[in-house]
């Protein structure tokens, strides 16, 4: 991954900072149409959360995997020039799994 920005910065508690994938969609006549981008790889988790019994509760996704987001949310952050996102743990809606 170019500008390794994302080693600069790590995410707290749940936290999981992902960058989004690329989504460019060609139609037949050769028209280019760009949508809301809903999937991302992951560049950096928080330790952990605390559940709602205080228990201790690891993040469920590490670096590397790729994960659907939610089509709202999300806290943009610009690092060397690139964007990234910060989402909860909780709020992504899956990974995918090969």
């Amino acid at each position: 991954m170019e500008g390794q920005g994302f080693r600069k910065f790590l995410p707290l508690f749940d936290q999981v900072l992902v960058e989004r994938s690329t989504a460019e969609t060609v139609t037949k006549g050769g028209i280019m149409l760009q949508g809301k981008v809903l999937q991302a790889t992951v560049v950096a988790v928080g330790s952990c959360s605390k559940g709602k019994g205080g228990e201790i509760q690891p993040v469920r996704v590490k670096v590397e995997d790729k994960v659907l987001l939610p089509e709202y949310g999300g806290t943009k952050v610009v690092l060397d020039d690139k964007d990234y996102f910060l989402f909860r743990d909780g709020d992504i809606l899956g990974k995918y799994v090969d």
